[in-house]
């Protein structure tokens, strides 16, 4: 749908907001610097910080990834469709204004059921004139509603990209995250892609960070070894440098000059 009105289920299936239950894409829209955010968001973002005070220069690295791997796949791969699930509140480097900036007639779609993000969908609607994007109001775990609601702007008959940043740590088991980027990933053509990052348990202050997170924030977040992530690329072709943190996969600028490693691990397939 390319007028800006967004795709849902009806006011019946749609979460109620709740402004006192503190909630993951408003404490990460906290943790970025954004204003869409509540006191008890706030309240855990400050636990977090307190624990690991690197967490919110974290949260901008890995969004530097996002705007990485979307030129990334709109120039040297050619890639023209997105679909971004998960995409939480608008901040800056959104898909579609890295895509459109590479791309103008690139093709958007962003997914989500948070009800906060769905009250600010009409910002993420603004695109360029020759592109389209388009906000699709559905659970990351429906990917049969997510295809048949994302159709009516992407054609699932070319390549797309799917994005799925920072949201599969939502997902406890392996085995569920696999068959939801199975789901999607697989009803798709050939030369489409998986981009993706997630938490790492690949040290004990990031351990202890999500501890707090979790006593407090809905939903629960759960780490991945940066192994358990490439599991979830099977069947795609990694492409080049593979499963890295998100501060080493094609950095820009001087390598002398790159920021440490962090625990977000990220990785972009290719459909065969």
């Amino acid at each position: 749908m390319v007028d800006g009105t967004a795709v849902n289920g009806g006011e019946q299936d749609r979460p109620t907001l709740d402004t006192g239950v503190p909630q993951t894409a408003r404490i990460w829209n906290y943790l970025l610097g954004g204003k869409d955010n509540f006191a008890a968001d706030r309240e855990v973002g400050d636990q977090i910080i307190a624990n690991l005070p690197q967490l919110a220069q974290n949260a901008r690295l890995s969004r530097a990834y996002l705007a990485r791997a979307v030129r990334h796949l709109a120039g040297t791969a050619g890639v023209r469709q997105f679909l971004d699930v998960g995409t939480g509140l608008p901040t800056a480097d959104n898909t579609h204004e890295v895509a459109q900036s590479v791309v103008p007639d690139a093709r958007i779609v962003y997914v989500d059921n948070d009800p906060l993000v769905l009250a600010h969908a009409r910002a993420l609607l603004v695109g360029t004139p020759e592109g389209a994007t388009d906000y699709v109001d559905a659970d990351l775990r429906d990917p049969d509603r997510i295809l048949r609601a994302a159709s009516r702007t992407l054609d699932l008959d070319q390549p797309v990209a799917v994005m799925l940043m920072g949201i599969l740590g939502h997902v406890e088991s392996d085995e569920e995250a696999k068959s939801i980027i199975d789901g999607l990933v697989g009803r798709l053509p050939s030369g489409s892609y998986l981009a993706m990052y997630d938490g790492s348990d690949t040290s004990e202050a990031v351990t202890e960070a999500v501890r707090i997170w979790n006593l407090s924030a809905n939903p629960r977040y759960h780490l991945r070894s940066p192994e358990r992530i490439a599991g979830l690329f099977e069947g795609l072709e990694l492409v080049e440098p593979g499963v890295v943190s998100v501060t080493r996969w094609r950095p820009d600028g001087d390598p002398a000059e790159l920021p440490e490693e962090i625990d977000q691990y990220c990785a972009v397939g290719r459909k065969p």
